[in-house]
């Protein structure tokens, strides 16, 4: 029987997509809108598409969990999506949780570090 490959942290996923040149970062500011690192485009969801997600479980305290997606644009700008998830999120109210839900998904395997 084949013993299962570990999961990987936060930082190491991150390392690995710096790696392959994933080093921004879409955030939502204040008024709710996102913009990728050094951008002042606010995207819309149609706009991006989830390329890959990794979920993160802290051992010991619920605090540590994480959620980290690559995303894409249109013009083929490469960026990350980070997350915490549980009881606290990173982002208040409704509107991050709406914008990633309106978000299309197209799995790639480019971003599978666990094969």
């Amino acid at each position: 029987m084949e013993k299962p490959k570990p999961m990987l942290t936060l930082s190491q996923v991150m390392n690995k997509l710096a790696q392959k040149g994933v080093v921004k970062e879409y955030r939502m500011n204040d008024e709710g809108e996102m913009r990728l690192t050094n951008s002042d485009k606010n995207y819309e969801p149609s706009e991006l598409t989830i390329l890959r997600s990794y979920r993160f479980e802290g051992d010991s305290n619920p605090d540590d969990n994480a959620v980290l997606y690559v995303a894409v644009d249109h013009e083929d700008n490469r960026g990350m999506i980070i997350d915490s998830y549980g009881a606290e999120s990173n982002y208040p109210g409704d509107k991050f949780d709406e914008f990633l839900r309106n978000i299309s998904i197209n799995e790639s395997d480019e971003y599978n570090f666990q094969e």
